[in-house]
């Protein structure tokens, strides 16, 4: 699901003899403008552009002007090292590399790839396989990722070959060296997003900004206040599968990541029937209850993102247990005959702007 974001409701040459006096004066005026340089009112900057398939907008409040077309290169290196290092799409990425090996063998990686899958494997653990990295194969199956979209179910037999290669635990990970025991392709889709707005937010800190709001495609980070003191405001789409997209909640927030989930923009239709892109990896088919988004607050938008699509797959009663056993706050819109209802964790509402 796609979070709207408006900020305006929310969010060495030789020196010239010159006489003294011109001299003194040019260097009174020079020391003016260096100190209107540093003394400036803090603004909001805004670098955005492409990326991971999508979109993605960085917001930051400013007190160097200096320092911003610095930031807007910096930001851009890390997505491109991020993606080079965890696309699917990308043939000759770093994952992509790992999925080319056969069953059997191993390979040293990177320590932010190490740390993306180390993530991704404990909130496997934790769902029970509900999120499960390893679940491209089946992804690919139906038509959801780099090899291209089906207007076809798969058959059953294609289904039941294809779900032997799934399982997180088929894949092992010992520091920086990755392993597989069977055919085993990652897919760190649901959550490499979420990581990218993480490293954004690491290097806004490392360079002194402690108020920001990072996004990519909808998965979000939020720190600090805006110039005028309020804090950020992030708008929940309404789940529905039209080009005019309304919004369902405004949520007010500051030190958070924010994911959401959904089951209604990408899917395709065969003979009447919907499925969705969302694969449940315990049945190795898409997701038919009735949850139709999820939207989840955490500390790291990583981890926001990679619970978002575990409680997703999970359904509406499963997911709201999960997400009070693991502490985590969530907004739950689920599809009734009189359209849709919506329920939260007991922490939610306190980000709800009434």
């Amino acid at each position: 699901m796609t979070l709207v974001v408006n900020t305006h409701l929310f969010v060495s040459r030789q020196t010239p003899k010159w006489p003294a006096v011109k001299l003194l004066a040019t260097l009174f005026i020079s020391l003016l403008f260096l100190t209107g340089c540093f003394s400036r009112e803090p603004e909001l900057v805004t670098h955005q552009g492409l990326t991971m398939g999508t979109t993605f907008t960085v917001k930051w409040v400013s007190e160097k002007a200096s320092q911003n077309a610095s930031l807007n290169s910096e930001i851009n290196q890390i997505l491109k090292r991020v993606n080079q290092s965890m696309s699917t799409y990308i043939s000759d990425s770093e994952l992509s590399l790992f999925n080319q090996l056969p069953a059997n063998q191993s390979a040293d990686i990177s320590s932010e790839l190490a740390y993306v899958i180390g993530l991704g494997m404990n909130i496997s653990e934790a769902s029970s396989g509900a999120f499960d990295i390893t679940v491209g194969p089946l992804v690919n199956l139906w038509g959801f990722g780099p090899d291209g979209r089906v207007v076809k179910a798969p058959t059953e037999q294609e289904i039941e070959t294809t779900r032997q290669r799934v399982g997180y635990r088929f894949i092992q990970l010992d520091g920086n060296k990755l392993s597989k025991k069977k055919n085993s392709y990652v897919d760190l889709s649901a959550i490499a997003k979420g990581y990218g707005v993480d490293a954004i937010a690491e290097l806004l800190e490392k360079n002194g900004i402690n108020s920001y709001l990072v996004e990519i495609g909808g998965e979000l980070r939020a720190k600090g206040l805006k110039p005028n003191g309020q804090s950020w405001r992030i708008a929940i789409e309404s789940p529905v599968a039209t080009l005019d997209r309304t919004v369902h909640r405004i949520i007010e927030v500051k030190d958070i990541g924010i994911a959401t989930s959904g089951d209604y923009r990408n899917y395709f239709e065969e003979k009447g029937v919907r499925f969705s892109h969302t694969i449940d990896p315990n049945t190795a088919k898409p997701i038919t209850h009735k949850l139709a988004s999820v939207t989840v607050l955490a500390e790291t938008c990583a981890e926001a993102d990679g619970l978002a699509t575990a409680m997703m797959v999970m359904g509406p009663e499963k997911a709201k247990a999960f997400a009070e056993s693991e502490s985590v706050e969530a907004l739950f819109i689920v599809k009734s005959e009189n359209g849709f209802e919506e329920f939260m964790t007991s922490g939610f509402n306190k980000y709800l702007v009434q």
